[in-house]
């Protein structure tokens, strides 16, 4: 009998194509609450760390409308080994998405 973990369930949204993903690459950009429940989040693009975390957080929580709004295709081809994500979320995106496999 296999046991169904709660990490098992979550969904993961994605775009259609990597191409969608038209997000800013300078400035300061605010997420919502389902993002980031820490008070006013907001990431400073100009701070590496900073870029991890939102595209790690939105590639993880966001919508499609966020990971559109937020996430620019070649940062988030650039930082995806650098991403700290649930192994389901990756493999799911790689499944998708052959750009990021090929980065894995």
């Amino acid at each position: 009998m296999s046991t169904l973990r709660f990490a098992d369930t979550i969904p993961y949204d994605a775009p259609e194509r990597l191409n969608d993903l038209v997000g800013p690459v300078e400035g300061v950009v605010e997420v919502g609450p389902h993002i980031d429940t820490s008070g006013r989040p907001s990431y400073d693009l100009s701070d590496p760390g900073q870029v991890r975390s939102l595209y790690t957080r939105v590639v993880r929580d966001g919508t499609v409308v966020d990971q559109i709004r937020l996430l620019a295709a070649s940062q988030l081809i650039a930082l995806w080994p650098e991403l700290l994500l649930p192994a389901r979320c990756r493999a799911e995106w790689e499944a998708r998405f052959e750009d990021l496999a090929a980065r894995s």
